[in-house]
C-alpha cells in the first residue's frame, strides 16, 4: 500500500532517498525558480538605478540604499534562518521566505517613494535569505548521496546563469515598461514556484520541543549586517571612522557570540562544523574563490574601458562569458564530484582561474575583442568548475542535522567573499585611479592560487560524506 505522502507527491524525510525521479525533478523545479528569482534581485536592479533614483527623485549616492538594504537584511538574516530550519524543518523555513518574497516584490512594484523601496527591499532581502538559507539543505535531501553532485552542479548553474540574465533581462524589461515591473515580474512567477514547492518539496519530521534562541539569533544578525555595510561604506570611499567602527563592534559581537555558544549542540556560527577540517577547508576555499569573483566582475569594467579602450556596451558583452561557461561547466563538474575527489577538480578549476586572471591583467591597450572573451569565459569556465564539487565536499561534510548552518555558511562565504572582493577594488582604485584595476587583478591571482592550494590540501583529509538521511 502506497503511503498517502507519495501519492500526494510528497516525501517525508526518511524517505528522500526513495523519491520518484519525477517528484526529485519537480521539487528540484521549485527550488531553481526560487533561487534564481532571489540572485536576479541582486543584479537585475543595479542597471536600472540610474532610472529609479531619476524618477523618484533622489541623487546616485542615496539611491545605493535599494542596494545595500537588500543585501544587509539578506546576509544578516542567513544563518539565523538556516539554525531556524535545522530545528523546525527548511521546507517550512523555504515557503515562509517565499511568501515574504512575493509580499515584499509586491510592494516594491507598488512603492510611491524611495524610503517606502527601501524598506521593501530590506524586506525583501529578508525572504530572499530564508530561501537561501534553505536551498542547498534542500537540494541535500532531494537527492541521494551517490547523486548529490548531480543536484549541487544544477544548483550551480541555476546560480550562474540568474547572475549573467540579471543586466540584459532589466534592459529588455526596462526597454518596454518602467522600473516597477523589475520587481512586479517576480510576483506570477514566485506564486507558481510557491504552491510547486508546497506540493512537492519533502516534508521533515522534526521536534516540536525543539526552542529557537532569539537573542544570540538577534546578536548574528547585527555582526553581519555592520560587517556588511562597513565593508560597503569602504567600497564606496567613505573617509569617516563610522565604517572601522562598525567592522569592531562586528568583531568583538562576533567573539562574544562564539565564547557564549561554545558549549552549545547547534552554535549560530557554526563554529562546531568548523571543527570538522573537510568542512573548513572547503568554506575557506569558497570565500577566498568569492573574493576573487567580486574583484573581477568590479575591476574588469575599469579595465576594459579603461586601458584596452572598449566601450560600455562591448564591456557587458565581453565580461559575459564569465557567468555564461560557469553555468555550462558547474553541472558536469558537479557530476565529476560524485566519482572524484572536490579536492582535486576544485584545485583545477581554481589553477585555470588563476592563470586566466594573470592572462588579462598583462593585456594589451587595443586587445581584440575575440581575445578578451577567451580569457573571460577560461576563467568562468574556471569558476564554475570549483563551484559544483566544493558545494558538494562542504555540504557531505556536515553532519545531516546541521544540512542548514552548512547551507548558511556557503551563502554567507559568497557574499561575504563577493563584498570583501569589491571592498578591495575600491581599495586599490584609492591607490592609483589609472592602475588600480590592473593591481586588484594581480592581488586577484595571488588569492586564487591560494584557494587552489587550500582546496588541494583537502587531500590530506579525509572526506566524511554522510547520507542524506535522518
Amino acid at each position: 500500500m502506497m503511503p498517502d505522502d507519495q501519492k500526494n507527491g510528497q516525501a517525508n524525510f526518511s524517505d528522500v532517498e526513495g523519491m520518484t525521479r519525477q517528484n526529485r525533478n519537480q521539487a528540484m523545479g521549485a527550488i531553481s525558480v526560487s533561487v534564481a528569482m532571489a540572485i536576479l534581485d541582486t543584479a537585475i536592479v543595479n542597471t536600472a538605478l540610474p532610472s529609479i533614483a531619476k524618477d523618484l527623485g533622489v541623487g546616485h549616492s542615496d539611491s545605493v540604499w535599494i542596494i545595500t538594504a537588500y543585501q544587509m537584511s539578506m546576509v544578516a538574516a542567513m544563518l539565523p534562518f538556516a539554525a531556524y530550519g535545522d530545528l523546525k524543518g527548511h521546507r517550512k523555513v523555504f515557503l515562509t521566505g517565499l511568501g515574504v518574497f512575493i509580499l515584499a516584490s509586491l510592494a516594491c512594484g507598488i512603492s510611491p517613494s524611495f524610503l517606502g523601496l527601501v524598506a521593501a527591499r530590506f524586506v525583501q532581502g529578508i525572504g530572499a535569505a530564508a530561501i537561501m538559507s534553505a536551498n542547498t539543505a534542500l537540494v541535500r535531501q532531494i537527492y541521494p548521496a551517490r547523486i548529490l553532485g548531480r543536484g549541487l552542479g544544477l544548483n550551480a548553474l541555476v546560480m550562474a546563469f540568474s547572475f549573467a540574465a540579471g543586466p540584459p533581462m532589466a534592459s529588455i524589461i526596462l526597454s518596454f515598461t518602467s522600473w516597477h515591473w523589475l520587481f512586479l515580474i517576480n510576483v506570477p512567477i514566485c506564486i507558481l514556484a510557491f504552491f510547486l514547492s508546497w506540493q512537492k518539496l519533502p516534508k521533515e519530521d522534526k521536534g516540536k520541543s525543539q526552542k529557537f534562541d532569539v537573542v544570540p539569533a538577534v546578536i548574528c544578525a547585527s555582526l553581519f549586517a555592520l560587517w556588511v555595510h562597513g565593508l560597503g561604506q569602504l567600497a564606496h570611499g567613505s573617509m569617516t571612522s563610522l565604517p572601522i567602527i562598525e567592522e569592531a563592534v562586528a568583531l568583538i559581537l562576533g567573539i562574544f557570540l562564539v565564547r557564549w555558544q561554545s558549549s552549545h549542540e547547534r552554535p549560530l556560527l557554526a563554529v562546531d562544523l568548523f571543527r570538522i577540517s573537510f568542512f573548513s577547508l572547503s568554506a575557506i576555499t569558497a570565500f577566498l574563490a568569492f573574493i576573487v569573483q567580486g574583484m573581477i566582475f568590479v575591476a574588469m569594467p575599469f579595465l576594459l574601458q579603461g586601458k584596452l579602450g572598449f566601450d560600455v556596451i562591448m564591456t557587458g558583452f565581453l565580461i559575459a562569458p564569465w557567468p555564461l561557461m560557469g553555468a555550462f561547466l558547474a553541472p558536469i563538474a558537479g557530476r565529476l564530484s560524485d566519482r572524484y575527489p572536490a579536492g582535486i577538480l576544485g584545485g583545477i578549476g581554481l589553477a585555470i582561474l588563476g592563470l586566466g586572471i594573470g592572462v588579462i591583467s598583462v593585456l594589451p591597450p587595443h586587445t581584440k575583442p575575440i581575445i578578451a572573451v577567451i580569457m573571460m569565459a577560461l576563467c568562468g569556465g574556471g569558476f564554475g568548475f570549483f563551484l559544483s564539487p566544493n558545494q558538494r565536499a562542504l555540504m557531505s561534510s556536515a553532519p545531516t542535522t546541521r544540512s542548514g548552518a552548512a547551507s548558511g555558511v556557503l551563502g554567507i562565504s559568497r557574499i561575504l567573499g563577493q563584498t570583501t572582493g569589491a571592498t578591495l577594488v575600491a581599495f586599490c582604485l584609492y591607490l592609483s585611479s589609472d592602475h588600480g584595476a590592473e593591481i586588484a587583478l594581480r592581488i586577484g591571482i595571488f588569492i586564487a592560487f591560494a584557494a587552489c592550494m587550500v582546496s588541494l590540501s583537502r587531500l590530506l583529509k579525509k572526506p566524511i560524506l554522510r547520507k542524506n538521511r535522518s
